[in-house]
C-alpha cells in the first residue's frame, strides 16, 4: 500500500511537470509560432498567374484609402485596378485607376532576402471619377502641376460625366500625365508569393485550406520620393482570389469589382483605441533596408507606461535571429488625428532599452563600437541582455535616449473578430518620427492582442521559455527531472 501511494504521489507530481511544461501565454505561443516558419513556403521564382485581391481597406501615406485588384496573365501582360476613397472604411469611392503593362521577372534580389526582382512597362492608365468633386480636384492638381502635354487635361468646370474613361498614360501618344497624382508602379519591381495553410473554420471541421499571399514593394512614406523610390520592404500583401484566408467579406467584392463599379466594402464599427493589454505580430514582418523582425508590446493603461520587444532576424521566416531589443517608457492620451480619419494621435517617450546579441556578426559589430556609445566597451557577448541607458542608447543600432516619438494607432476586429491595433509605419528613410510633422499617416503590419488587461504578464519574454521563470514567476520543471520521476515510477511498477 505504501508503494502505491509513493506511486501515486510521483504520478501526481509529473502531472504538474507536465502542464508547467506544455502550458505558456498566448504571447509567446504566438511569438514561439512565428519563429517556427508557421510552416510558410515561399516559390522562387514567384507564379503570379491569376488574381490577386487586397483583403480589407488599405492606407498608404498620404493618407490614401485604396482597395487592389491585380490580375497576371501566362503571357506576362498584366491588369491592375487601383480604386481609391474618402473614408478609411472604403465605402465612399473617389476615383478608379486601371493600368495596363507588361511584367518581367529577373534574378532573386541582392537587397531583399527571399524577393525577386522585375522590370515592368506600363501601356496605359486610365481614370473613372465617381463623383463631380473627384473629377474637379483631380484635374486641378493635374492642370497645376503637370507639363505642357498635360495642361488642359480637363477644361475647368467640365461636368462630370458618370463611367467615363479619361487616359492618363499611353505608351503609344508618350503622354503621362500620372505624376501629380503620386502615382507609380514601382511596387512591381520587388515580388515575393508565400503560401501556408489555414486551419479550416468551424470546430466540427478538420482539415486546412491552402492560402496565397503576394508581397509587392512598399511605398515611400516621403510623397516627393514615391516616383523615384525602389522599393526594398513590403506592403500590405495581396491574397489569392481562389486562394485566401476564411471568412474574408472584402475579397469577393473586389473580386467582381471594375473601374465603373468599384467595391463597396462591409460596414464597419470604428472602435476606440483601446491599448491596454498584450499585442504581438501576426506575421514575420519586413521593413526597408531589409529588417526582418516580430513585436510584442505591453500597454498598461492604468498609468500610461508600456514595454516593447523587438525581434531582429536575417531571414524573412524569422528563423535565424540576430538581435533584439527591449524598450519602455511612457505614451500620452490619446486624441483623434485631424490627417487620418479613423487614427489617434498619441506620443511615446522612450526612457529605456537593453539589447541581447543573438548571433556573432552582431556581437563583432557591438564590439567595436565606439566606447561609451552602446553599453560597456568590448563586453558584448552572444545571447548575453545589456542595459543601454547608461550610454543614452546604441549609437551602432540606432538607438538614442532618452526620446520621444509622435504616432499615429488604429484599431480595429477582423473577421475572426480578434482585436487587430495599427501602429504607425516607419519613416522609409530609417529615420525616427521625432517631430509632429513627421508623424506617419499610413500603418505598420497590425498586431493581434494575446492578452487582455488583466491578463498582462510584466516579465521579459524569451523565446527560449522552458527551464526559465514561468508566466507565474515559478521556476519551470526541466525534462530531466520529468523523465527521471517517470524513471522511477516504473521501476516501482515492476518491483510491485
Amino acid at each position: 500500500m505504501v508503494r502505491c501511494w509513493w506511486l501515486a504521489g510521483l504520478l501526481v507530481v509529473y502531472a504538474a511537470a507536465e502542464s508547467s511544461l506544455r502550458w505558456e501565454p498566448r504571447c509567446r505561443q504566438q511569438l514561439r509560432h512565428l519563429q517556427d516558419g508557421a510552416r510558410i513556403a515561399a516559390r522562387l521564382p514567384p507564379r503570379l498567374e491569376g488574381q490577386w485581391v487586397s483583403t480589407g481597406c488599405e492606407v498608404r501615406p498620404g493618407p490614401e484609402f485604396l482597395t487592389r485588384s491585380y490580375l497576371f496573365y501566362a503571357n506576362r501582360l498584366f491588369k491592375a485596378f487601383q480604386f481609391y476613397y474618402w473614408d478609411p472604411s472604403c465605402r465612399e469611392p473617389s476615383y478608379s485607376l486601371v493600368i495596363k503593362g507588361k511584367l518581367r521577372l529577373r534574378q532573386a534580389s541582392w537587397i531583399t532576402r527571399g524577393a525577386t526582382e522585375a522590370d515592368y512597362h506600363l501601356h496605359k492608365v486610365g481614370i473613372v471619377f465617381h463623383s463631380q468633386k473627384a473629377m474637379r480636384e483631380v484635374a486641378s492638381r493635374i492642370n497645376q502641376s503637370s507639363g505642357e502635354g498635360c495642361r488642359g487635361f480637363l477644361p475647368p468646370g467640365r461636368a462630370w460625366a458618370p463611367g467615363a474613361l479619361y487616359e492618363l498614360l499611353s505608351a503609344k501618344t508618350e503622354r503621362d500625365c500620372t505624376a501629380a497624382l503620386g502615382f507609380a508602379m514601382h511596387e512591381l519591381s520587388l515580388v515575393r508569393v508565400e503560401r501556408h495553410h489555414q486551419p479550416l473554420p468551424g470546430l466540427q471541421q478538420s482539415g486546412s485550406s491552402l492560402v496565397e499571399e503576394l508581397y509587392l514593394g512598399d511605398i515611400h512614406t516621403d510623397w516627393l520620393e514615391r516616383l523615384h523610390y525602389r522599393p526594398t520592404g513590403y506592403q500590405r500583401p495581396l491574397q489569392s482570389a481562389v486562394h485566401h484566408v476564411h471568412p474574408c467579406p472584402a475579397c469577393r467584392a473586389i473580386y467582381r469589382a471594375d473601374e465603373h463599379h468599384p467595391p463597396i466594402l462591409p460596414a464597419r464599427a470604428e472602435l476606440p483605441v483601446q491599448l491596454s493589454g498584450s499585442w504581438v505580430s501576426t506575421r514575420c514582418e519586413v521593413r526597408p533596408a531589409v529588417l526582418f523582425l516580430t513585436r510584442y508590446f505591453i500597454f498598461h493603461g492604468s498609468n500610461h507606461t508600456w514595454q516593447g520587444y523587438y525581434y531582429h532576424y536575417s531571414d524573412p521566416l524569422c528563423k535565424q535571429p540576430t538581435f533584439t531589443i527591449y524598450a519602455s517608457g511612457r505614451y500620452t492620451q490619446g486624441v483623434p488625428s485631424s490627417k487620418v480619419r479613423g487614427g489617434m494621435e498619441l506620443a511615446f517617450k522612450v526612457t529605456q532599452a537593453r539589447v541581447t546579441p543573438m548571433d556573432q556578426v552582431t556581437v563583432m559589430m557591438l564590439n567595436s563600437s565606439e566606447p561609451g556609445s552602446c553599453g560597456l566597451a568590448s563586453s558584448w557577448s552572444t545571447g548575453v541582455e545589456q542595459d543601454i541607458t547608461p550610454t543614452n542608447g546604441c549609437l551602432a543600432l540606432g538607438i538614442r535616449l532618452p526620446h520621444t516619438e509622435y504616432e499615429l494607432f488604429r484599431t480595429e476586429h477582423d473577421p475572426k473578430e480578434r482585436s487587430l491595433l495599427y501602429i504607425g509605419e516607419r519613416p522609409t528613410d530609417g529615420s525616427s518620427p521625432d517631430r509632429p510633422d513627421k508623424r506617419p499617416t499610413s500603418y505598420q503590419a497590425p498586431l493581434v492582442q494575446c492578452a487582455g488587461a488583466s491578463e498582462e504578464f510584466p516579465n521579459y519574454y524569451s523565446l527560449k521559455y522552458v527551464g526559465k521563470e514561468g508566466a507565474n514567476g515559478s521556476q519551470e520543471l526541466k525534462p530531466f527531472l520529468v523523465a527521471l520521476l517517470l524513471l522511477v515510477a516504473l521501476q516501482l511498477l515492476r518491483w510491485d
